[in-house]
C-alpha cells in the first residue's frame, strides 16, 4: 500500500511575508495518554565515514601500523641515507593472511629512523602518558628503539626507549610508556633503530592514556563523552554503506573484527575514493574498533546495540553485486552466529568467544538489521530467507528491514508494500532532504497505520545546499527544521520507535560527507546545532505522549511556523513541552494545562536559537549555538512563552 502523507497547509517558508502573528493557544491534557514512548526513541548511528573510526573515535595515533595499506609504507617517511635492503617490507601471504606484511630492519653502524605522520597529524597533550607497543622477532639481541614525539616544527616533545630482549622464530609483544612535555595539534612520531643486527617489526602502535574508561587500546574519551551526554536509546552500527561495501569483497564481515587486534584483517574503507571532490587514498579500516567494542560502547552509555549485517548485496550505487540465492547460507549463518555471540551462554561456540574477549555476561541483543539501504526484488527475496532462518531460531529478535534510499518514489512504494505484506517488524526510512522538506513533513506519520510495521527513522539530516554537496553546513536553519520534524516523530511514537541523525562524526580535515552531528580535530570535539537538537530531545524523552489540542487542528504542525509536541515523564512526574518557532518573527504561545492538580508555579525552560540562520559552531566557537536555561512562571495552570525566532524551546514542569 502507498501511505498518504498529511502535509500542513501553511509552511514556515511562507512566513517571512507575515507582519503580525496571532497568539497560539494550546490545551495540554497530561492525563490523556496517547501512547508509550520507547526507551529506544532517540539514538545514534555510527558509520566509519569522515574518519569516524581510524583517525577518529579509535584512539590509535599510528597510521598504517601493520604496513597493510595498498602502499605498504603509506604514512611513514624514512629519514636519512637510504641503503638498499636495510628496510624491507616482507609479505607472508597465506602464512598469515589476516596480517601478511611486516617490516624487516637491518642495522649496522648507522641508526635508521622512520616517522609516522598520523591521521592528519597526531594530537599530543602536554603531561599526558603515551603507551607504545609493537610486535617483533629477532634472532639475537642487539637493537634499541628510540621513540620520540615531535611537534609541528619537528622538535622533540616526549621520548622513551625500548630494548627488545626476546629471541627466536616467534613474535613477541613489548610495551613502554612515556610522557609528552608539550602540546601539538599536528604532531608526529619518530622511531629510531640503533645498535647492530636485524629485527622484524609489526603492529607499531601508540595510544594516549586518557582513553574512555582508561582502556588500553581504547576509544577517544571526548568523543565517547559527547555520545554518552546524549543518553541515546540505541547505537546503530557499523553502517551505513560500509556494511554493503563497494563490492562484496569489501563488505563488512563482523567475524573479522573480533579477537586480538593483530589478527583483524584490514580492508580499504569504501569511502576511500567514493567522491572525486574528497579523494582519501589513505582511508582504511583496521577494525581496532570492531563488533565487540561496538557492543561494549553501547553498554557503556546505557544504549541498546543495533547491528546491521550484509544481506548478500553490495552497494547498489556502485557494483550492485549480489550473492546467488543458493549461496546465501554463509551470510545467514553470520547473522545467527552474531546473535549467539551477543546473547549466547559461555558454553556456546560464539558465547565462549565473547567471554574470552572479556565479557562473559551476554550483551542482551534485541534488534538486528538485515541489509542497509538496499532495494528492489533482489533485496526482498534475500530478506525473506534471512527472516525465516532468524525467526525460526530466535523469534524474540526484532528485525530492521531497509525502506530504501528515499522517503518516497518508486523504490519506496515497492519496498513499503512488500515489507508490510511480510509483516515486517521495523522499516528503516531514510531522508536526506532540504530544510523545507522537514518542515513540510512534520505530519508525515499522522496517517500511518497504528498497529502494523513500526518505523525506524534510521538516517536523516537537513541538507542546507543539496545531498552530497560540499557546501552543506550544520547551521541553525538545518537544526531548527529537524527539530520541527522531530515533533512529528514524537507525536507519533506509536508508529516511530527509533530515530537517529546521520552521519555521526567528521574530522575537520578528513571528511567526505557533510553535514555531520559532531566535528573533531586531533585534540578537540564539539557538537553542532543539530547535536543540541538531538540532545534536547533525547534527554527530555519522557515516557508517554499526551494530548495537545487547539482550535486549529494544524496548529502543532506548521501553522504560523509553530510545531509542538507534549509528553509526560511518569518517573519524574513532569510534563515536557517541546515547541519550535520556525518563523523569523517572535511569537507568543500559551499552554493551558488541563486537569493538572498541584502543578508547580515555575517551569524550567531550555531554548536553542542564535542571531542568524547561518550560524554554526566550530573548533574556535563551539558554543555559538548553544542551549540556554531559564524559568517560566506558571499562573492559573497556564504557561505563556514568547518564542524567539527560529528557536526550539523545551519546557519542563512538575505535576502533582
Amino acid at each position: 500500500m502507498k501511505i498518504k502523507q498529511s502535509i500542513p497547509l501553511i509552511f514556515a517558508v511562507t512566513l517571512t511575508s507575515l507582519s503580525t502573528m496571532a497568539q497560539t493557544v494550546f490545551k495540554v491534557q497530561p492525563n490523556q495518554i496517547k501512547t508509550e514512548i520507547q526507551p529506544t526513541m532517540w539514538g545514534v548511528f555510527f558509520e566509519d565515514i569522515n574518519m569516524g573510526a581510524d583517525g577518529g573515535i579509535y584512539a590509535e595515533l599510528i597510521k598504517n601500523r601493520s604496513f597493510e595499506f595498498y602502499k605498504p609504507l603509506m604514512g611513514w617517511t624514512l629519514e636519512g641515507k637510504k641503503v638498499e635492503g636495510e628496510m624491507l617490507v616482507l609479505n607472508r601471504g597465506e602464512a598469515n593472511s589476516s596480517n601478511p606484511r611486516f617490516l624487516r630492519v637491518l642495522v649496522n653502524k648507522e641508526p635508521k629512523s622512520m616517522v609516522n605522520e598520523g591521521f592528519r597529524g597526531m594530537g599530543i597533550k602536554a603531561g599526558l602518558r603515551y603507551d607504545f607497543s609493537f610486535l617483533y622477532r629477532q634472532a639475537k639481541p642487539g637493537i634499541k628503539l628510540q621513540l620520540e614525539l615531535l611537534n609541528e616544527k619537528n622538535e622533540v616533545i616526549g621520548k622513551g626507549e625500548i630494548i627488545p630482549t626476546s629471541v627466536g622464530d616467534t613474535w613477541h609483544k613489548q610495551e613502554v610508556s612515556f610522557n609528552a612535555t608539550a602540546t601539538a595539534n599536528k604532531g608526529k612520531f619518530r622511531v629510531t633503530f640503533s645498535g647492530e643486527g636485524t629485527i622484524d617489526v609489526d603492529m607499531i602502535s601508540l595510544f594516549p592514556s586518557d582513553t574512555w574508561k582508561g582502556r588500553k587500546g581504547g576509544l577517544r574519551a571526548d568523543m565517547v563523552q559527547l555520545l554518552a551526554d546524549l543518553k541515546p536509546g540505541f547505537v546503530r552500527f557499523p553502517g551505513g554503506c560500509i556494511v554493503e561495501g563497494h563490492d562484496l569483497s569489501t563488505r563488512y564481515q563482523w567475524k573479522k573484527t573480533i579477537g586480538p587486534v593483530e589478527g583483524r584483517e584490514l580492508i580499504v574503507n569504501r569511502w576511500n575514493t567514493e567522491f572525486a571532490h574528497r579523494l582519501t587514498p589513505d582511508y582504511y579500516q583496521t577494525f581496532g574498533l570492531g563488533f565487540y567494542e561496538y557492543f561494549q560502547l553501547a553498554e557503556d552509555i546505557g544504549a541498546q546495540a543495533l547491528p546491521i549485517l550484509n544481506c548478500g548485496m553490495a552497494c547498489q550505487f556502485n557494483t550492485a553485486e549480489v550473492v546467488p540465492l543458493d549461496q546465501l547460507e554463509p551470510y545467514i549463518q553470520d547473522a545467527l552466529d552474531l546473535i549467539e555471540f551477543a546473547n549466547g551462554d559461555v558454553n556456546t561456540a560464539w558465547g565462549k568467544v565473547r567471554a574470552q574477549m572479556g565479557h562473559p555476561k551476554p550483551f542482551n541483543l534485541k534488534v538486528l538489521g538485515v541489509g542497509n539501504e538496499n532495494w528492489g526484488p533482489q533485496y526482498i527475496e534475500r530478506l525473506k530467507l534471512f527472516t525465516k532462518a532468524i525467526k525460526t531460531k530466535y523469534p524474540e529478535i526484532k528485525l530492521v528491514n531497509s525502506g530504501g534510499t528515499d522517503p518516497d518514489g518508486e523504490r519506496f512504494d515497492y519496498l513499503n508494500t512488500e515489507l508490510r505484506k511480510m509483516n515486517a517488524d521495523i522499516i528503516d526510512e531514510h531522508y536526506y532532504r532540504k530544510p523545507e522538506w522537514f518542515l513540510q513533513n512534520a505530519a508525515r506519520y499522522d496517517n500511518y497505520p497504528r498497529n502494523a510495521s513500526k518505523i525506524f527513522a534510521g538516517e536523516y539530516a537537513a541538507q542546507t545546499d543539496k545531498v552530497v554537496s560540499v557546501n552543506n553546513r550544520n547551521n541553525l536553519k538545518g537544526a531548527i527544521s529537524e527539530a520541527a520534524f522531530l515533533t512529528g516523530l514524537e507525536r507519533n511514537a506509536d508508529v516511530v520507535i527509533m530515530a537517529s541523525y546521520a552521519p555521526l562524526f567528521a574530522h575537520i580535515e578528513g571528511w567526505q560527507w557533510t553535514p555531520d552531528l559532531i566535528w573533531v580535530d586531533n585534540l578537540q570535539a564539539y557538537g553542532t546545532p543539530n547535536y543540541f537538537v538531538q540532545k534536547l530531545y533525547s534527554t527530555n524523552r519522557g515516557t508517554h505522549v499526551v494530548g495537545l489540542t487547539s482550535k486549529n487542528a494544524k496548529a502543532a504542525v506548521g501553522e504560523n511556523g509553530i510545531y509542538a509536541s507534549t509528553v509526560i515523564d511518569k518517573q519524574s512526574n513532569e510534563l515536557i513541552i517541546k515547541v519550535v518557532n520556525a518563523s523569523d518573527k517572535e511569537q507568543k504561545v500559551t499552554f493551558d494545562i488541563d486537569n493538572a492538580k498541584g502543578i508547580q508555579t515555575q517551569a524550567k525552560l531550555t531554548s536553542l536559537t542564535s542571531n542568524s540562520l547561518d550560524d554554526v559552531n566550530s573548533i574556535d566557537k563551539p558554543k555559538q549555538v548553544f542551549p540556554k536555561e531559564s524559568t517560566l512562571a506558571v499562573k492559573k495552570k497556564q504557561i505563556v512563552h514568547q518564542l524567539a525566532p527560529n528557536s526550539l524551546s523545551v519546557i519542563r514542569v512538575k505535576l502533582n
